[in-house]
C-alpha cells in the first residue's frame, strides 16, 4: 500500500459490513494467532476505546467503507507513515 494511503491515528472509519465505527490507534498489527497476517490497522470500538485489551479490531484499508473523522496530520506523522511500506516489507520476512 502506498504511504499516502495509511490514514492517521485517530481516524473514526466505518468498516465495510459494520453498524460500529472504529477508531485507529496502531498501523501493522500481527494476528498472534497467524503469524503471517499482518493487518494495515489496529483499532478500538468509538467511542468506547478500549474495553478488553485483547479485543483490538484488525483490518486492511480496503476494509474501510467510510472515513467518519481524519486524524491529525503533521511533520512527524506523515514521516512515520511513509516508512510503513519498508517496515510492512521487513516484517514480512521474519
Amino acid at each position: 500500500m502506498e504511504a499516502d494511503k495509511y490514514l492517521p491515528i485517530g481516524t473514526v472509519v466505518l468498516l465495510k459490513g459494520a453498524e460500529k465505527k472504529a477508531m485507529i490507534t496502531s498501523y501493522l498489527v500481527r494476528n498472534n494467532r497467524v503469524k503471517e497476517d499482518i493487518f494495515d490497522y489496529g483499532g478500538v470500538p468509538y467511542p468506547e476505546g478500549v474495553i478488553n485489551s485483547n479485543a483490538i479490531i484488525m483490518f486492511d484499508h480496503s476494509q474501510i467503507s467510510k472515513v467518519v473523522f481524519k486524524g491529525l496530520e503533521d511533520d512527524e506523522e506523515k514521516n512515520f507513515v511513509s516508512k510503513l511500506d519498508e517496515t510492512r516489507a521487513e516484517a514480512t520476512r521474519d
